[in-house]
């Protein structure tokens, strides 16, 4: 009895739509109402379609810049902290760990005011720093698009997976490092040998869902660039899914794309999980 809401809850909210979306990929339709059976047909038109590969490669590069930039700026942030008073860090740590709260779609929306050209603030802190900035809107160029989405998901996320290096840094065995010490290592021989061996399962998961968190973003560039940019620059993969399914009524080709998309996610995640098991 207890477990009964549970369980009603996880068939109607996970169970049914997860089942549905099997028989939705393998079927065409045209709104919710109708729907006939075309076996692979919806595969075969997601594959060749250029619009899915554009939002593949726009996903792809968004995904490993963040994992190359996000992450180490997060872990040197944490790495900071973790060497400062218990006082400073706990307000530093809400500091930085602030932007999270607020939603992508908010953010978005905000951005898209800051990123104005000539007076918004990007523009005017860039001519304020190194005495220019760009005139023309970063949001209506298609090679400025991704830089502008990068720079706001690092605003948004940097602190957040800050939070889990710090927690794991906080856990490193401090005889260790005393003995490493004492042994005559330097700082970075202190962290290759002794602190990332310890935190190395953090770093593992944090990668892992940062990745797949990547692969799944939609609302941080549909807010920030109103749709998808100039020439798609902003079309991720699940924008494209949206776009067909419920801006097209496709839900059957909609259903497609998003099989594909977790199969790229679980192929992704397994090479980066092999990969750190050999390391």
């Amino acid at each position: 009895m207890f477990l009964a809401p549970y369980l009603v809850l996880t068939a109607l909210f996970f169970v049914y739509p997860f089942l549905n979306s099997i028989w939705l990929a393998f079927h065409q339709t045209n709104g919710p109402g109708s729907a006939v059976f075309v076996g692979l047909s919806n595969f075969r038109f997601v594959l060749g379609d250029p619009d899915f590969y554009t939002a593949v490669k726009n996903t792809t590069i968004y995904a490993i810049t963040s994992v190359l930039i996000q992450l180490p700026l997060s872990l040197g942030l944490a790495m900071l902290l973790n060497s400062g008073k218990s006082r400073v860090r706990n307000v530093f740590r809400l500091i930085l760990f602030s932007p999270h709260l607020v939603g992508s779609i908010f953010v978005g929306i905000l951005f898209s005011v800051i990123f104005t050209p000539r007076y918004g603030l990007f523009n005017r802190g860039l001519q304020s720093l190194i005495g220019w900035g760009l005139e023309e809107r970063w949001l209506s160029n298609p090679g400025l698009v991704m830089p502008a989405l990068l720079v706001v998901s690092m605003w948004m996320y940097v602190g957040f997976n800050m939070i889990y290096f710090l927690a794991a840094l906080q856990n490193v065995d401090q005889t260790l490092e005393e003995a490493a010490r004492v042994d005559g290592a330097n700082r970075w021989q202190l962290f290759r040998h002794v602190t990332l061996p310890q935190i190395k399962p953090v770093a593992i998961f944090v990668v892992v869902m940062s990745t797949i968190g990547s692969y799944q973003l939609f609302e941080l560039p549909y807010a920030l660039l109103g749709g998808f940019g100039p020439n798609n620059a902003g079309l991720t993969i699940v924008g494209y899914l949206y776009s067909t399914a419920f801006e097209t009524g496709d839900l059957g080709t909609g259903a497609a794309i998003g099989w594909l998309l977790a199969l790229i996610i679980f192929t992704v995640s397994t090479i980066q999980l092999k990969l750190a098991r050999v390391e």
